[in-house]
């Protein structure tokens, strides 16, 4: 099989991201990671306006003539790492292939603030939405590693107390178990550290059950969730998450497809010059597309 050129220049990058995440310290690499967002310049036609859902900063990334529809985008990073430039420039994409607005929720981090700070946060951007007149059938969640833990669990707190859920969700490479350490013996992930997987886990659970379904979503209830897509690559240790997940959501009745991409490793659609990217991002594109409810076509 034919590897792209951007995929080799992809790959030969993962050592050295997988070795930032040992040595930086979290407020360093937040740090850079915000200096990088102050640089960062969007497609023409796209514009960046912050927000503030009853407290809890955002940033709408909006097309032009956008739709009715919303995207509540709950960007990864281990939940200690906050909004990233890379994750605007994914958010981007989606609005312009979507034609709608995109909402990224820039949520409190562990471990200044463990769970379930994350995890409210995404409920109040959720219902803040809604009272903006926005309806639960008009907006669709996605979110990446730990944004994909949060999609699941928010999904699964909305349920439980009773609000109108979104029409659908995607997960791209989501952690679903906190309750376990991922190391395996003989396999190295291209991306992820195990020591640096280890110290975002704690953080974020803290002196939480790590069994709490509103942490490890695969301990949860799954009856009842909306139409669910889940992505995950096939060299990434969190495909072993993303399988389980996929599996107790169909046991539980729920509409769920999952694709496992050869070759690709975590979050492999930030890479937006990877044709598994855009194929990834189409796939989820025509997904939520397919689901989501629109007041202009009603």
């Amino acid at each position: 099989m034919t590897i792209s050129s951007a995929e080799r220049q992809a790959r030969a990058a993962l050592p050295v991201a997988r070795l930032i995440q040992v040595v930086l310290p979290l407020p360093a690499a937040n740090w850079l990671l915000k200096q990088n967002l102050a640089r960062l310049r969007l497609d023409e036609g796209l514009a960046l306006q912050a927000a503030s859902a009853d407290g809890v900063p955002c940033v709408w990334i909006v097309p032009q003539s956008p739709s009715d529809r919303v995207l509540l985008y709950l960007h990864g990073g281990g939940f200690v790492f906050g909004l990233t430039a890379p994750h605007l420039h994914l958010g981007a994409y989606l609005a312009q292939q979507m034609g709608l607005r995109v909402l990224m929720v820039d949520y409190r981090l562990a471990p200044q603030h463990p769970f379930p700070a994350a995890l409210d946060d995404c409920a109040t951007a959720y219902r803040w939405l809604l009272r903006q007149g926005v309806a639960a059938q008009e907006i669709a969640v996605a979110g990446d590693s730990a944004g994909g833990n949060l999609t699941l669990t928010l999904l699964m707190m909305l349920r439980d107390r009773g609000d109108p859920l979104p029409a659908a969700a995607a997960c791209l490479s989501p952690v679903t178990d906190l309750s376990q350490d991922k190391v395996q013996p003989g396999y190295r992930d291209p991306l992820l550290s195990p020591k640096a997987m280890r110290l975002y886990s704690s953080s974020y659970v803290g002196g939480h059950d790590p069994r709490d379904p509103l942490v490890s979503p695969v301990f949860g209830q799954w009856r009842g969730l909306p139409p669910l897509l889940i992505h995950a690559g096939e060299e990434e240790i969190l495909r072993a998450d993303a399988v389980r997940a996929a599996a107790l959501a169909e046991a539980a009745g729920v509409e769920v497809r999952l694709e496992i991409y050869p070759r690709m490793w975590h979050v492999w659609q930030l890479y937006l010059a990877l044709p598994q990217a855009v194929q990834s991002l189409a796939d989820i594109t025509q997904f939520l597309g397919s689901h989501l409810h629109s007041r202009s076509t009603a």
